[in-house]
């Protein structure tokens, strides 16, 4: 999969993917943006909640008919000094509907340690390139 990113002036950015969608992503105005979008550990703490929620929608599809609400409540915790990474994250799954709680709990287990590919990546390896005017000048 690849997101093409791209500076829209000041610190402001778009993101798209194959699917088309945009999502903007910039800094407060006491950090050099305009607030033109979410700022990206944001869209880290959300893509993390609607991956385990995706799953754990897909493992309790044949009992969605008996669930009102769904609501995912992301906490993040940051290291104080930079690059004030996460180094805990606490998802609270508010749910309401006539379901059994360890059906709920199991699905929320298997999203997080099987299915949820952005769980996965918290721990990926990344590597950088750097293309200038068109050349290749470190990798």
């Amino acid at each position: 999969m690849q997101v093409t990113t791209t500076w829209q002036g000041k610190k402001f950015f778009q993101a798209a993917g194959p699917s088309g969608y945009v999502v903007n992503m910039d800094a407060t105005p006491q950090w050099g943006g305009e607030g033109n979008g979410a700022s990206p550990v944001e869209v880290l703490l959300a893509s993390l909640a609607g991956c385990i929620g995706m799953d754990v929608t897909m493992i309790l599809e044949n009992f969605l008919s008996s669930i009102n609400k769904i609501e995912i409540v992301t906490n993040g915790v940051r290291k104080e000094e930079p690059p004030k990474g996460f180094t805990a994250i606490e998802l609270i799954f508010k749910v309401d509907g006539d379901i059994p709680d360890y059906r709920i709990w199991k699905a929320i287990e298997l999203g997080t340690a099987k299915y949820c590919s952005v769980s996965d990546s918290l721990s990926a390896t990344i590597t950088h390139r750097l293309i200038l005017n068109g050349v290749e000048v470190f990798k």
